[in-house]
């Protein structure tokens, strides 16, 4: 028996959105796993959003950006390499300052994380700047990055265990005053280990952590003019998935509630890829004392560029 006219259009209608459906789907797959999965260190890296033509958005869109693995940059001196077993194997670099007399005062030790697409030796200037306030510090590569194990990266989530394996390593040591201070991913990572650890950190120094990784994964569709549904909704359910985790439930947020320690919060003011109102609901939602820092002409970037002297004194305040 022949389909009449409107059942033959809504079964080619009914085909075509099943088809529609499985092509933004196996997108989605393979978006999410090579910005979840880093390549060869030889391969040029895509550009910002700001920075690609129509063209090549399009073609980031639909292939995928091409992410290559991060690599220690530089070599500092005097650092003691240590390897850390955590989920995976986490290479990190430990300047602690011999004590030669009494006056020569430690106050305690500072643990850097860097952000997604960094390592451990674009921290270093940062350190400096600890390691100038009588702090010794210990620099961390997350999986995938620079000296450490693996190819992957989860934005903060399995990350956590890694910042929970650099605390301990200390704690361990006899160091009681640590600090933990973290940029974008590295802040994320924290505020994860710090809900689900609870470690007794001294204080925390996060500069601008994504509300969510649904938040953070829309906020990269607008950069590029783009709308986010539904796109943004699969590459979050697909990152997940091949992560195993349930990437949804990724909200430094909801973190926030579990902390109770002295928090430093710094944010530039004109970031893009972090929106004020996740600050704000992520500042508010924090149990401890709490301190709010914004750099008015600052990006999603190093505030020591445009902002050193506020930022060290900023920073100074808050360990002391």
């Amino acid at each position: 028996m022949k389909l009449n006219k409107p059942k033959k259009l809504l079964t080619i209608l009914v085909r075509v959105l099943a088809i529609g459906f499985l092509c933004m789907n196996l997108i989605a797959f393979f978006h999410a796993y090579k910005f979840t999965h880093f390549a060869n260190a030889h391969i040029e890296k895509t550009q910002t959003p700001e920075k690609l033509s129509v063209l090549e958005k399009v073609k980031t869109l639909v292939m995928g950006i091409n992410n290559p693995r991060p690599k220690n940059k530089l070599k500092p001196d005097p650092y003691e390499e240590v390897l850390l077993q955590s989920n995976k194997k986490v290479a990190c670099w430990y300047r602690k300052k011999n004590v030669v007399n009494t006056q020569d005062t430690i106050y305690g030790t500072v643990i850097l994380f860097h952000g997604y697409g960094g390592e451990k030796s674009t921290m270093l200037d940062k350190a400096d700047e600890f390691v100038k306030l009588k702090y010794d510090v210990l620099l961390v590569d997350f999986m995938g990055s620079g000296a450490s194990e693996g190819n992957q990266t989860t934005l903060g989530y399995h990350e956590a265990q890694e910042v929970k394996a650099a605390y301990n390593y200390l704690n361990q040591k006899g160091e009681k005053n640590i600090f933990l201070f973290g940029t974008s991913m590295g802040s994320v990572a924290i505020m994860k280990a710090m809900a689900d650890y609870n470690l007794e950190a001294k204080g925390l120094i996060l500069e601008c952590p994504f509300g969510s990784m649904y938040q953070t994964t829309c906020a990269r569709f607008k950069n590029m003019n783009l709308p986010s549904f539904p796109m943004a909704y699969l590459l979050v359910f697909w990152g997940g998935i091949q992560n195993n985790f349930w990437a949804f439930a990724h909200r430094p947020v909801v973190y926030a509630n579990k902390i109770y320690c002295p928090t430093l919060l710094l944010y530039g003011e004109k970031d893009k890829t972090v929106s004020r109102h996740e600050i704000d609901e992520i500042f508010g939602n924090l149990k401890g004392e709490k301190i709010l820092k914004t750099y008015p002409n600052a990006g999603h970037e190093n505030y020591l560029l445009k902002y050193s002297t506020q930022w060290v004194t900023d920073v100074k305040d808050f360990l002391y």
